[in-house]
């Protein structure tokens, strides 16, 4: 029984190869952002009825704001987060913005620590 080790068969099985992982990663991708833009768009229709809604946000979350410093209301003057680099508008119709580094609302005269000037 004689191997085909040729040139040929390598660029073949090669070539095979790569487009069953590269399909495989369009169809992974595919699943994974219809999975997304369902529950994004599922968030994004239920606007935020308090700043003091918790209810969707996770204990994970709730402590990463508490260790970042969160505060509800700046410390410092002229430091806010309607001035912060890291702070997300809110959208028409909700009273509280959100942030870059954790979930949840924020006021706009709130708090933290890794706060960052506007540039």
């Amino acid at each position: 029984m004689k191997k085909d080790y040729s040139r040929r068969s390598f660029i073949r099985k090669s070539a095979f190869l790569s487009s069953m992982l590269i399909g495989g990663g369009f169809i992974l991708n595919a699943c994974n952002s219809s999975t997304q833009s369902t529950t994004e768009s599922e968030t994004a229709s239920a606007p935020v009825d308090s700043c003091n809604d918790y209810s969707n946000v996770s204990d994970v979350e709730l402590q990463k704001r508490e260790s970042l410093g969160y505060v509800e209301e700046t410390p410092i003057p002229d430091s806010d987060c309607a001035n912060c680099q890291l702070y997300i508008k809110p959208n028409e119709g909700e009273k509280c913005g959100g942030c870059q580094l954790f979930k949840g609302p924020v006021f706009e005269n709130a708090y933290c620590t890794y706060w960052a000037p506007m540039v």
